[in-house]
């Protein structure tokens, strides 16, 4: 039995729609579960805990890299696209992992990085052991450098996570990399490169895999001249318009009209969801069914907690997703940004890069309500819970999990906070490795340390701590996502006259959300209660930063 038998009789849906309305719930592999005891999450510690994803209520996992790597950064510099990084498993342990998801009915979703390899990808090494203009070095972006011999990069670019963007090798040329030194950019306009890819999406969806995440989805396209190249001022003042020289090109669509092709050589046909940090009005580009089919919106992770701006994203995002003909994303935390169990506990500041300022600030406890930011981030989700469209959940949110604060700097791993010392305090903080058990050396992430280390009260947290206790976060999101599967049926949606400071909208079968933003207590709408994000006033009034689901017939 091939392992496309193994998941079309594991009694998945066989709906290829199965996505447009699914929770999806984000592994970052590395800090899930570690099965072996080296301090590193790992592919059998994600087999381990399937009974508690199954039992969770999620329709898909998303794996962030586990393929081989130097963790330039945290896996997002892939060594070899068709393998599993030896600290993390085998294909074998792919396989097993992958078989045990779907016997529990829950798909299973990959991260594709193709926009850059690492320095030690095998096609990397062969261009740096040819000469200028050979095939080897066509596959990525080089570049003659400037100054007597060639030692300056070509230009003023900067990296994205600091420093400058061209690392030059010593021959007189120099590469680009938009993001760290150990990820060089491919060259999209080499046919090597697309059909290495194409290779790389059968591989994995001959394994079994139902579909993708596409790393930095807006970048893999680039015009950048031989010669006389223009400078960073130039490239901020340019337009992202479909012709930047970087960024959100037209012809990167051309790209993944292949990969649509791939995709539909499968029953169902594979899925992608892009991740596009481009206008918001070229989003519906990457969400059509000629192309990847969904986008993220990263709009609500971007907002404060207000009624008005709530209402705003979610109407927008969906009248996009209806133009696209496919459905929208909606995500308030994942492995980039401040959990947003903390980011609502900070001061509202109207800024849409809130989610990542922090980041760039540095942690300060003392800045964080962390009652209200729980209480905040229960009510958004159970909110987001009952919007048509896929919910993407981050692990260890449905425990109320803070970001990690005081991670002494000798033990942090983002690259962007080494490059940016200064500045910049990295991601580490959203990254460290889930609680499991009240106590012991990892709070039962492993049998030892932790790879980050956890904080001395994250037992609190623990899975144990809030299995069965009612009212627990835990407990919320499983009794929610239970009931998003008994509510849901079309993609429509009503908005319900609200005094300011609310926002009530109405879905099929009489399936009602309301939500409180504001600091006092509302009048709570009539119907039967399902659930609420916390307790409700015995006097018939809706709390503070709260939200109910209601059945009104």
């Amino acid at each position: 039995m091939t392992l496309q038998d193994t998941q079309n009789s594991a009694g998945l849906s066989p709906d290829a729609n199965w996505w447009r309305q699914a929770a999806v719930y984000q592994i970052y592999p590395r800090s899930f579960a570690d099965a072996n005891g080296d301090g590193l999450g790992d592919l059998p510690g994600i087999t381990s805990k399937v009974p508690y994803l199954k039992e969770l209520g999620i329709d898909a996992v998303w794996l962030s890299p586990f393929y081989p790597s130097a963790l330039a950064d945290g896996g997002y510099d892939v060594d070899n696209y068709r393998d599993v990084d030896p600290r993390l498993g085998t294909l074998e342990d792919f396989d097993r992992m992958a078989a045990a998801l779907h016997a529990a009915g829950i798909r299973v979703i990959v991260d594709i990085v193709p926009n850059h390899s690492s320095d030690r990808h095998e096609w990397f090494k062969a261009a740096l052991a040819a000469p200028k203009g050979s095939a080897e070095r066509e596959r990525y972006i080089f570049r003659d450098g400037l100054g007597q011999d060639g030692e300056l990069p070509p230009a003023d670019w900067e990296s994205l996570f600091g420093g400058p963007g061209w690392t030059a090798v010593g021959d007189g040329q120099c590469y680009l990399h938009l993001f760290a030194k150990e990820q060089p950019d491919f060259n999209w306009s080499n046919e090597e490169v697309r059909a290495d890819f194409r290779k790389t999406l059968r591989f994995w969806s001959d394994r079994g895999v139902d579909g993708f995440r596409v790393d930095v989805a807006h970048a893999l396209t680039k015009d950048i001249p031989l010669t006389e190249l223009p400078d960073k001022a130039q490239l901020d003042a340019h337009p992202w318009d479909g012709t930047h020289p970087i960024w959100d090109r037209d012809e990167v669509h051309e790209v993944y009209a292949e990969w649509r092709e791939v995709f539909n050589e499968y029953e169902p046909p594979r899925i992608a969801v892009a991740e596009a940090w481009t206008n918001a009005d070229r989003r519906p580009a990457y969400a059509r069914a000629t192309g990847l089919g969904q986008a993220f919106n990263f709009d609500l992770l971007q907002a404060d907690f207000d009624a008005e701006a709530f209402k705003k994203i979610i109407s927008f995002n969906l009248a996009q997703a209806s133009a696209a003909g496919s459905s929208t994303t909606w995500v308030y935390s994942n492995h980039d940004v401040v959990r947003h169990a903390t980011r609502y506990g900070l001061e509202a500041t109207g800024d849409p890069d809130a989610a990542k300022t922090w980041l760039l600030q540095g942690a300060d406890p003392a800045r964080v309500d962390v009652e209200l930011g729980l209480r905040r981030a229960r009510a958004a989700t159970l909110l987001e819970l009952a919007l048509p469209g896929s919910a993407y959940l981050y692990q260890g949110e449905e425990l109320g999990l803070p970001e990690v604060t005081g991670i002494p700097d000798e033990q942090r791993q983002d690259p962007a906070f080494f490059r940016n010392k200064a500045v910049e305090v990295g991601r580490d903080g959203c990254r460290v490795p889930l609680p499991w058990e009240t106590s012991g050396s990892s709070f039962g992430f492993g049998s030892g340390e932790a790879h980050l280390p956890q904080p001395k009260d994250f037992g609190r947290y623990a899975v144990a701590a809030q299995s069965g206790v009612e009212g627990s976060t835990l407990e919320l999101y499983r009794e929610a996502l239970k009931l998003r599967r008994e509510l849901q049926s079309d993609e429509s949606l009503s908005w319900l006259a609200t005094e300011s400071g609310t926002l009530g909208f109405s879905r099929p079968n009489g399936w009602v959300s309301f939500t409180n933003f504001t600091a006092q207590a509302q009048q709570l709408p009539a119907g039967e209660v399902l659930l609420a994000s916390g307790p409700l006033d015995a006097a018939g009034q809706l709390p503070a930063a709260t939200t109910v689901w209601l059945r009104q017939r």
